[in-house]
This record gives C-alpha cells, structure tokens and sequence, in this order.
C-alpha cells in the first residue's frame, strides 16, 4: 500500500493499517517537502518521485491510499495516482462501528478510529470521515467529501461532492447540503445549503459564496 503523503493526516491512515495488520509492503509518497527523511519510524520508505510510485505499483503493490486532507487536493492525487496504474484503497478502522445493514462505501475512503455509522449510508470515492463522527441511517455522502473530527450527522442527510464539515459541526436530520459547502467549526446546519456555500454558527447561515469548481467533474 502506498499512503500519498508523509505528514499529518498520512500518519494517522498508517495508524489504521496497523490496526488492521496490514504493515506489509507500506510506503510514503511525498514529492513537496524537502524535510522528510528516506524512511520514517526506520521502517518506511518514501517514495519522492512519481516514476518511484509507478515502478513500486507494477512491482510491489499496486493499492493507494490519500493521507492528505482537502476535498479538491484529493481528487487530483487520485487522478494523478490512478493516470499511473494505481487501484484507489479504502482504509477502514475496525475501531470504527459500521452497520451491517444497506451501507456501501466506494473506494479509496478513509474511516477513522472512533466513528459511528448507522445502516442505510452510502459514502462516496474518496471520502475523509475523521475521528469520532457520527453518520445517521439513510444518510448519502457524495465524493471526495472532508468530514473533520467530532461531526454529527442525522438521518436522512445528503452531503454534496467536495464539500468540507469543520470539526464538531452537526447536520440536523433531513437536510441537504450542495457541493462545494464548508461548514465551520462548531456550526448547527438546520436547514438546506446551496452549492458553493460558506456557512458559520447557530443556527449555520451563509456568509458567503464559493468560487464554482474549476475541473471537470
């Protein structure tokens, strides 16, 4: 498995890998700072270059994952990772509590320690559920979406493509939020978001509007 990344969120993806026994054949990617070692925790190698990664997907493993925030960022690297042979991995904490009943999760999400998700969810590509979240049954969560840590949201929620929740916002129960939302910190979402929208307190009201995407979807 290769973990795009070397910082931050990716340390907290290889906490998961352990959790899960699968340390075999893990490295890093990071082709922007300067400041990481060849091998970090004298174990893991770090690939800085993208014809390392190619070479390492043809003859080691050809499983990815993000361990890099950011909705957008992440759909380039997966753009970037797949153009290149590589099969986008969902990393699954078995510390998280998972329904056993009509949920799907696409691939290359990350689920962290510490979340609860009901039945009846379906999680997109990509998708980042940080520590601790909640997701309500019934609940559809588009791609590449950022959940930070401590979100809750309530059943029959719809969550857009590249949307951000900041870290302990809730979604009241039957509300949809667009694509291209951020939600932050701390705020109640109460009723329907429009796409393209920055939303803050309680009750989350608009403050202002977001530049549409600049990709093809």
């Amino acid at each position: 498995m290769l973990i795009v990344g070397a910082k931050g969120f990716a340390k907290e993806v290889l906490e998961v890998l352990h959790q899960l026994n699968q340390l075999e054949n893990v490295v890093f990617y990071d082709d922007v700072n300067e400041d990481i070692d060849d091998v970090l925790y004298n174990k893991f190698r770090v690939l800085k270059s993208i014809d390392q990664a190619q070479a390492f997907f043809k003859e080691t493993d050809a499983k990815f994952t993000i361990g890099i925030g950011n909705p957008i960022l992440r759909k380039k690297l997966y753009d970037k990772f797949t153009k290149i042979g590589g099969k986008f991995e969902s990393t699954l904490s078995p510390k998280a509590s998972i329904g056993h009943f009509g949920n799907f999760v696409d691939e290359g999400s990350n689920i962290m320690t510490g979340t609860v998700i009901t039945n009846d969810i379906t999680i997109g590509k990509g998708v980042l559920v940080n520590l601790n979240c909640t997701i309500g049954h019934d609940t559809k969560i588009g791609e590449f979406v950022e959940l930070s840590p401590g979100v809750h949201i309530s059943g029959n929620c719809s969550i857009g493509d590249y949307s951000v929740l900041g870290t302990n916002s809730t979604v009241l129960p039957k509300v949809t939020i667009g694509k291209n939302v951020i939600v932050g910190a701390g705020s109640v979402v109460t009723k329907d978001i429009p796409d393209n929208s920055l939303v803050i307190g309680i009750p989350a009201v608009i403050k202002r509007e977001l530049l549409p995407l600049s990709f093809n979807e």
